[in-house]
């Protein structure tokens, strides 16, 4: 079996050779064969599969997966896993429709367990839930009401969180106390001359030459004051992160001209 490491380029090459390979797509076989062996399959032919979305970070679900389900998911960019209560393989989505689209396979140091990066069509939890994980440990324990209701979110996404809350308190018939974020989200003249406040002191961090934490102290000014504007204008973080995705395959200049190409 050929190990895929740093070295794995000549490695993989001199296999090839060996082996006599020919055409593109026995190539082509042949490297997937060499990449499913070098996974370290328990003594039942399975590995753990974990989905995260590329994007905002969240961990969507875990499975499991074997040769063929990750084999699978190469080929068809479908997170696709092995049910070992039905002893076959399925693709998350196949009768939901909300599928898991494949941006990227990583696997661990060891070897032995899955990362799916994609993009899901909809709730990825069986439940309806976004992701399938819901449960806080530490509020069960404090006996919180919310442990239960509660999804795991990286720092961006907790913050849009409450953005979303305080919009929605608004919106509702009572108001709890004072806050900041609302009187932000109801005066959009206060808000856009907050974000430029924000913006010109950020950018003084670097022409006065101000120390490093006080430039990203002033960069999350900057970031909060924005994200409330991207509330106000009904657009998700999410969103944002996957233009920054689809720019990252173009150079800057090719990503304006094709700008301009849409507004004309």
């Amino acid at each position: 079996m050929v190990q895929i490491n740093h070295d794995g380029v000549i490695r993989l090459w001199l296999s090839l050779v060996n082996q006599h390979v020919s055409s593109k797509m026995d190539i082509a076989d042949a490297i997937l064969d060499i990449l499913l062996d070098s996974v370290k399959w328990d003594e039942k032919g399975l590995a753990v599969a974990i989905a995260q979305h590329v994007d905002t970070g969240a961990v969507l679900m875990q499975g499991f997966a074997n040769r063929d389900a990750l084999a699978s998911t190469i080929s068809s960019k479908k997170a696709t896993f092995y049910s070992r209560s039905r002893s076959k393989l399925w693709t998350k989505g196949e009768t939901s429709m909300n599928y898991i689209n494949i941006c990227d396979i990583f696997l661990d140091c060891d070897r032995d367990s899955i990362l799916y990066l994609g993009v899901p069509d909809g709730p990825s939890c069986h439940t309806g839930s976004e992701t399938c994980y819901y449960t806080s440990v530490f509020d069960s324990l404090d006996g919180s009401q919310a442990a239960e209701n509660k999804l795991a979110m990286t720092t961006l996404q907790s913050l849009e969180a409450t953005i979303v809350q305080r919009k929605t308190e608004i919106a509702g018939s009572s108001i709890a106390k004072p806050s900041w974020t609302r009187r932000l989200l109801l005066d959009n003249k206060l808000l856009c001359s907050k974000i430029r406040e924000e913006a010109d002191e950020l950018c003084r961090t670097l022409e006065d030459s101000e120390e490093v934490p006080r430039t990203a102290s002033e960069m999350a000014d900057v970031l909060y004051h924005a994200m409330v504007l991207l509330s106000v204008r009904g657009v998700t973080m999410e969103e944002v992160l996957t233009v920054l995705r689809q720019r990252f395959s173009r150079s800057g200049i090719e990503e304006k001209n094709s700008r301009k190409k849409d507004e004309h």
